[in-house]
């Protein structure tokens, strides 16, 4: 699992279709939401994630796999929004895309810092745990940087159901 490789624009291979389902009629798009200064954040970013997974099929689930699968999505977002509110200046942006396989989540900010998980991870003591939680339930993880600009990008991204 990264947590901090740097990846330029462009090397995650193509992005996702604006909107629609691909030549094999599975569900893709991506999603952006600006965050800015508003108020109820962590959940405008879940309800605005739930609508873009509801949009694609993967709401309402119609198994027990399909329904985890969405949850840990939303509380990935949760994590990843609520990181940036505690730790780096606040939020900018959220970007949710699909390709059918893989649900890339993205959130920017205006911070300098660099996540990662606490270590040694300790279970039964409070707080800490956004970015561990983040590195169980992701196949993979990671900070964009754009040289000379301000903030970072973490993304997230998650399998999506079968």
């Amino acid at each position: 699992m990264s947590t901090t490789r740097q990846h330029q624009p462009g090397d995650r291979g193509p992005e996702p279709s604006a909107s629609g389902a691909g030549s094999s009629g599975v569900p893709r798009g991506v999603r952006s939401l600006a965050l800015g200064s508003a108020s109820g954040i962590v959940p405008l970013a879940r309800d605005f994630t739930r609508q873009a997974l509801y949009d694609w099929g993967w709401l309402p689930a119609a198994t027990a796999d399909r329904r985890a699968a969405a949850e840990d999505v939303l509380l990935v977002v949760s994590e990843l929004v609520t990181n940036a509110c505690l730790h780096a200046e606040g939020p900018e942006a959220l970007r949710v895309g699909c390709d059918g396989k893989v649900l890339r989540l993205e959130v920017s900010d205006r911070g300098t810092g660099q996540p990662a998980p606490r270590t040694p991870h300790r279970a039964g003591r409070p707080g800490g745990h956004g970015m561990f939680i983040v590195q169980r339930l992701c196949m993979d993880w990671g900070v964009l940087r754009v040289p000379g600009a301000p903030g970072k990008t973490v993304w997230a991204e998650l399998a999506a159901p079968s």
